[in-house]
């Protein structure tokens, strides 16, 4: 910082630039050494050279706005200019370095005993019952509450969460680290973003593994309160690798009132009793229609959420609840295909209210003591 203006110090100026929030880090330039100079001369023209993490950055037209706003701020600027540079192979190492909090090797944060990150696996036993709408919702609903959000979307051959979700650009790389795009609040990471086109994925379970390794420990993803993870249906390889990456991860079933879908959704969550995961609870999805005349009509039958909590109570030996019940609503599937959740699109649809309730249900659970360090250790007697 240089300043030689004689009302403006030094210490101004680095005040202002710490209101700068890299929009993809979500931390101020000033923390991540983005700022390379910053300077006033004596007439009030105020300049500063802010470092990109890599060139051709997606947000840089957002961080010389943000910059130049601040600048503008302090009072006594007539005028701001950015310049903008990129970050040396050194600079960049010691981010990577200070973002994973020290530690240079990769790894998955959130199997860390130490996590407070609540993980939940959300799964079903067959395609076509709503589980990514479902989890695009949930990102968005509890985002609005205030709580740090982050999507996985593991299902690497149905991939549709960044269209839900209304991501518009890719993920920067700062060599080995990945800084997922944000959208509505939410970091979203998914396989979609690294295939051109419409192409599909032809992959085979180590390939699949080492995918989702990489969603979780190259991707950085800051202090998350919820991390959620869109499984792919059915209980093949990614239901497996969770388990293995993640072993605290928690299981929500999604599933619809049929009786039939219901049957293949308890396939899905009694693969907690294998792989000794929790299963939070089952959302029942396109429950019914409400009719104009207030009447509900139940197109998919009724029962099949309630009969999956049931059978997992029973399997599993401890209480799996229903939930909540998302009734049939075309402004949730015009939200999908919108990119705006209906959850913040239209918050009164009655599949808003559903699915906000059911948010509100997860953001009040604490993250449990199963696998983490007390902070204890044994004295000698």
């Amino acid at each position: 910082m240089a300043s030689t203006h004689p009302t403006i110090t030094d210490e101004m100026l680095r005040e202002a630039l710490s209101t700068v929030i890299d929009p993809e880090i979500r931390k101020p330039i000033t923390e991540l050494g983005m700022v390379e100079s910053a300077e006033v001369d004596e007439a009030g023209r105020a300049h500063a050279t802010i470092l990109l993490t890599v060139s051709g950055c997606p947000m840089k037209d957002t961080l010389t706005t943000d910059t130049e706003k601040a600048l503008r701020g302090i009072e006594g600027v007539t005028e701001a200019r950015v310049t903008l540079g990129v970050m040396s192979d050194e600079q960049r190492a010691d981010l990577k370095t200070m973002l994973r909090g020290g530690q240079a090797e990769r790894e998955v944060p959130f199997a860390k005993p130490g996590s407070l990150t609540r993980v939940y696996a959300i799964a079903s036993g067959k395609g076509g019952v709503g589980k990514s709408s479902v989890t695009a919702n949930l990102a968005a609903a509890l985002s609005e509450q205030g709580l740090k959000v982050g999507v996985v979307d593991a299902d690497i051959y149905g991939f549709s969460i960044p269209r839900m979700l209304g991501v518009t650009h890719q993920p920067t790389q700062v060599d080995d680290m990945i800084l997922p795009p944000v959208a509505h609040e939410v970091k979203v990471i998914s396989i979609g973003m690294f295939v051109p086109g419409n192409q599909p994925v032809v992959w085979r379970g180590p390939m699949l593994h080492r995918a989702l390794q990489q969603f979780l420990a190259d991707v950085f993803w800051g202090d998350l309160d919820i991390l959620l993870l869109d499984l792919p249906p059915g209980t093949g390889d990614i239901a497996i690798s969770i388990a293995q990456l993640i072993p605290t991860s928690e299981i929500l079933v999604v599933t619809t009132p049929q009786q039939a879908a219901a049957e293949v959704a308890e396939r899905a969550g009694s693969i907690a009793a294998q792989t000794h995961q929790r299963i939070v609870g089952v959302i029942e999805n396109m429950s019914w229609l409400e009719l104009p005349d207030g009447t509900r009509q139940e197109i998919f039958g009724s029962g099949g959420g309630q009969s999956v909590a049931d059978s997992l109570t029973r399997t599993i030996g401890a209480p799996v609840p229903l939930l909540g019940q998302i009734p049939l609503d075309v402004t949730l599937r015009e939200g999908a295909d919108e990119g705006t959740p209906v959850v913040l699109g239209r918050p009164d649809s009655p599949a808003a209210v559903a699915l906000r309730g059911i948010a509100k249900g997860l953001a009040s659970r604490s993250r449990g003591l199963a696998g983490r360090s007390l902070g204890l250790s044994p004295s000698n007697r």
